[in-house]
């Protein structure tokens, strides 16, 4: 029993999908392959290393056929069309799920391609509204249609309207800002990517070998008590040797698997588009009246290397992350200047000289970060060895650097068309917000914080984390800033003097 039969879903088109139409028939082929793909490890632990246990090849084919059949199920049941009110999608055989996402409420469109999908020339779509959806739901994906479509999709969800032949000169290369430099990758492994990688993989590697009876751990038990039964310098300096090393190259591995043809444009269509990926692509495009400004952000070992990566605050992409990417770890001056081409101004705002914050934000930071590290030390001496509260007491030098190092951060300031905040040691994070983008205020003030003279300001807006915050600003100046930022909207709740 197969069903009613839906057509193929036209690629040449100058009309949005109306009727109702089924995935690319190429995805009864693309998901089981990109499923077993991560499953790989497994299959192999359960038939090759498995010493020829029938039972152990019996659950591999098992898992096999099961992975065909749920792709087959997932094809055979799932729909879709773009009219020109909503996008709808129908899915589900047992449970059935409804999707519809209105098309004036579409904020953002992502173009991915795993290694199954660019074989078979097929993308996934997924349509990004600026809601966050619960942890394990997909939200509104089309997995899979085939590439010349999902760029016909890609113009016709972003732009509202239909667009025309998908052969036409409207589908031009659009201005190209940044691209990729090989000299880039020197910025992987201050990322520390690669050491948390690293840690994955060994932990997932060891489970498996328990699991399947795998004997791995008996020459990783015997390294570890050879390395132990050396001088305690020689197995920190082996530990610390074969951890830079190992994490070194594997944060170069996943720098180049995630940012290889990196490549940031300004469409005709009016939007920002990134796409990127070696093994899997992609795409990711958001329209530019959506855009209510950037954000540099420094982690600690990056800034120290002179590095920075730059993302997009912008409705519909929602809290941080990769989807509001707009450069990789790259150089800071690189940074700022794809900060100021996707603002499309002369001189980006995120390199505003800052206005710096009263001395009684230091003493709150140096307060902050010595206190926990003295407790300790009292703490040890009370109850610990005598060498214990000894050696923690070169925790201090850095607790003080950390304090200071915070407060040299904070920096507030006003552009002709931004408000720029800063904040962030262990992070420092450089946000460039459209003052016109700017809904609400929040005024807070602690207790300790009213006894200082100080308080956090907060503006409110529709993209991004939702909220940006100026902390730790003399009380006066940081209303009379925010009053000064947009004007009229904190000016009735403010006293006169």
């Amino acid at each position: 029993m197969t069903g009613p039969e839906f057509p193929a879903a036209p690629e040449l088109a100058d009309e949005p999908v109306v009727d109702w139409h089924r995935l690319d028939v190429r995805m009864l082929v693309v998901r089981p392959l990109n499923e077993l793909l991560g499953l790989v490890p497994v299959l192999v632990g359960l038939i090759v290393l498995g010493n020829g246990d029938r039972w152990r090849i019996l659950t591999s084919v098992a898992v096999v056929a099961v992975v065909v059949g749920l792709g087959f199920v997932r094809w055979i049941s799932t729909r879709y069309r773009i009219t020109d009110e909503q996008v709808e999608l129908h899915t589900g055989l047992v449970t059935r799920k409804r999707l519809a996402v209105p098309r004036d409420r579409i904020r953002s469109v992502d173009l991915t391609a795993k290694l199954g999908h660019r074989l078979f020339g097929l993308s996934a779509i997924r349509v990004g509204t600026g809601q966050h959806d619960k942890p394990g739901e997909d939200g509104l994906t089309l997995d899979a249609v085939s590439s010349a479509e999902a760029e016909r999709l890609r113009l016709l969800l972003l732009n509202h309207k239909p667009v025309v032949h998908a052969e036409s000169p409207v589908a031009a290369d659009g201005v190209v800002l940044s691209t990729l430099d090989v000299r880039w990758l020197r910025y992987a492994p201050l990322t520390l990517s690669g050491l948390v990688g690293l840690g994955a993989v060994f932990g997932v590697t060891v489970n498996y070998a328990r699991e399947l009876d795998i004997e791995l751990l008996g020459p990783l038990t015997d390294a570890a008590h050879w390395v132990v039964d050396q001088p305690v310098w020689q197995t920190v300096a082996v530990i610390a040797v074969v951890a830079l090393v190992l994490s070194t190259i594997g944060s170069v591995l996943l720098y180049v698997v995630q940012f290889w043809g990196y490549r940031l444009t300004r469409e005709p269509d009016g939007t920002i588009r990134v796409r990127r990926g070696l093994l899997t692509t992609r795409s990711i495009s958001v329209s530019e009246q959506r855009l209510r400004g950037v954000e540099v952000r420094e982690p600690l070992l990056l800034r120290l290397g002179r590095g920075a990566r730059t993302t997009a605050v912008a409705t519909g992409l929602g809290h941080k992350g990769e989807s509001g990417l707009l450069l990789p770890p790259a150089p800071r001056a690189e940074a700022h200047r794809v900060a100021a081409l996707v603002l499309d101004v002369a001189e980006s705002p995120t390199t505003t000289p800052l206005r710096r914050h009263p001395v009684t934000a230091l003493r709150r930071r140096l307060v902050r970060a010595v206190v926990p590290v003295v407790l300790l030390v009292v703490g040890l001496a009370v109850f610990a060895p005598s060498w214990t509260w000894q050696a923690a007491l070169v925790l201090l030098p850095f607790a003080v650097f950390l304090g200071w190092d915070r407060y040299r951060a904070l920096g507030h300031a006003l552009g002709e068309r931004h408000l720029l905040a800063r904040a962030g040691s262990a992070l420092r994070e450089t946000v460039a917000l459209q003052r016109t983008g700017i809904i609400g205020w929040r005024v807070h003030r602690s207790f300790f914080q009213r006894r200082a003279g100080l308080v956090t300001v907060s503006a409110t807006t529709a993209a991004g984390d939702g909220v940006y915050h100026v902390v730790d600003v003399g009380e006066a100046e940081g209303l009379a800033f925010a009053d000064e930022a947009v004007p009229d909207l904190l000016r009735p709740f403010l006293e006169r003097g």
